[in-house]
């Protein structure tokens, strides 16, 4: 069953591998603030790599950095980036384009700084406060989780999986 669920399974997972980090509070939630900021920009794709690249460059928690960026996943991007550029746009004063018929990569580049700049704004003046929150969250709540005892998935009974067969 638990299969099936691989979205949740990844959140777990990704939860016992922050708790179980041998490091302080303070650097697991710098670590998670970075990603969370990478996460926040519209770097969708390559956040991963972007946010190794800099908790390596500036001696951060990288595990909690990878975990950081999942953020912005399949799930949550859509709403992310829309809200990033509606912020950026009002921010800018720029009207919405009208002339969007489809959102592709062909009308992304003939809009070009139309969609671009208000995004870029919209991830900076979004990313700062969400690491903030999320180094505080997580300098708090790091060590409350590792006194948790977090169960082990089921795992299938050797009828269930030769029935599968």
């Amino acid at each position: 069953m638990w299969r099936r669920w691989g979205f949740f399974r990844q959140f777990k997972l990704n939860l016992i591998r922050l708790i179980r980090l041998r490091a302080e509070p303070d650097a697991v939630a710098r670590g998670m603030a970075l990603g969370l900021f990478i996460g926040m920009t519209p770097t969708f794709g390559v956040q991963m790599g972007i946010a190794l690249f800099f908790a390596f460059l500036l001696r951060q928690n990288k595990i909690a950095a990878l975990i950081g960026v999942w953020n912005t996943n399949p799930l949550t991007a859509p709403f992310i980036y829309g809200l990033e550029y509606e912020v950026g746009r009002v921010l800018l004063g720029i009207a919405r384009p009208y002339n969007l018929d489809a959102f592709t990569y062909e009308a992304l580049t003939e809009l070009g700084w139309q969609v671009l700049a208000p995004l870029c704004l919209g991830s900076l003046v979004l990313g700062i406060p969400v690491a903030a929150i999320g180094y505080a969250l997580t300098v708090r709540f790091v060590p409350v989780m590792r006194q948790w005892r977090i169960p082990r998935w089921p795992r299938r009974r050797q009828e269930d999986i030769s029935s599968d067969e």
